[in-house]
């Protein structure tokens, strides 16, 4: 329990030095408090048992001394310190890249296909807590959210920090998946995975999309991508000079190129059409197949004064139960 042993207030560890002044100081007043008898033979005592009890009393005060010994560790407040291990766990890497553009706030998803997308992702990396995951946004342009990470909480906090507008307009489904396929190419793990989650179609970036799927094939990168809206219109919340006011858009989303993307990488195509459809594509995406992939865990520091407190009561309750009863003594 105490390999790699720290203190949180080692200054306290210097109290340990009154241990040894109170052993000399017991024995010296022991000395004092027992008379001296002067006899001419002391023949009749030799072979005389000296009492369990006398050997008890003394005892008593080792085990308190021990419980004070006890009680100034857990002033310093012992610490397991930070532990590193190297395991091997069943996952994949995996980059989710996503469609933050205007367009996303349209209203035939609850709230809007981007809180949608973003409560549904959550959902998906609660349920694949062994994968590393990492996150790229792109509109206008593309630019990376959250790397490759095993700290799913941080990621899941980065997921909620999204908000459309945070990057100029636009649809860079070229820009968003080479930057994506960027964190994933480094990856020795044997699944790397991409899913593109978009509701456009590509008219922004300097790369096309079809070059960023033929590097990601190089790479070994299966895409899975999604198209995200209902078929025909969608209610589009517009600024007015009367206020923000609800108007009906025709859903354009390019789902010959996104079935490209899919089929080069031997991925698959989605299409959701409501927040139903969309958390079942994640749960469908969800049974891909996973790879051993080595990982570095980090566990925090212990508090361990706990026990050093509850044995020093216990010992203290042991003297008091002792000295008021199979030691007691007579004044």
């Amino acid at each position: 329990m105490f390999h790699g042993l720290t203190f949180g207030n080692p200054g306290f560890l210097f109290l340990l030095v009154i241990i040894p002044a109170l052993v000399y100081w017991y024995f010296f007043r022991s000395k004092r408090n027992h008379a001296d008898l002067l006899v001419s033979d002391s023949s009749g005592f030799e072979g005389k048992y000296r009492g369990l009890k006398i050997y008890a009393y003394h005892a008593l005060y080792g085990l308190r001394l021990l419980a004070i010994t006890m009680l100034i560790i857990a002033l310093a407040r012992p610490q397991t310190s930070l532990s590193r291990q190297d395991i091997t766990v069943e996952g994949i890497d995996l980059m989710i890249a996503l469609d933050v553009s205007g367009s996303m706030l349209a209203m035939d998803f609850k709230p809007d296909r981007l809180e949608a997308s973003k409560e549904v992702a959550i959902e998906f990396i609660d349920g694949r807590p062994d994968d590393r995951i990492g996150l790229v946004i792109f509109s206008g342009e593309a630019f990376t959210q959250c790397p490759l990470t095993s700290d799913h909480s941080v990621l899941k906090n980065l997921f909620r920090d999204i908000k459309s507008g945070m990057i100029d307009d636009g649809t860079a489904l070229g820009d968003g998946l080479a930057t994506a396929v960027n964190r994933l190419r480094g990856s020795k793990a044997i699944s790397k995975v991409i899913i593109l989650l978009t509701d456009g179609v590509n008219n922004m970036g300097s790369l096309d999309p079809r070059s960023a799927a033929e590097i990601a094939k190089l790479y070994g990168i299966r895409i899975y991508t999604i198209g995200v809206g209902s078929m025909g219109q969608a209610p589009y919340p517009v600024q007015t000079p009367f206020g923000m006011q609800t108007q009906m858009m025709e859903v354009k989303i390019d789902e010959p190129l996104l079935q490209e993307i899919a089929r080069m990488t031997d991925g698959k195509y989605f299409r959701a059409t409501n927040n139903i459809k969309l958390r079942e594509i994640y749960q469908e995406i969800d049974k891909l197949e996973k790879s051993k992939i080595d990982v570095t865990e980090f566990r925090r520091k212990k508090e361990e004064y706990l026990f050093l407190v509850l044995a020093a009561f216990l010992l203290l309750g042991l003297e008091m139960l002792l000295r008021h009863t199979y030691v007691k003594t007579i004044p």
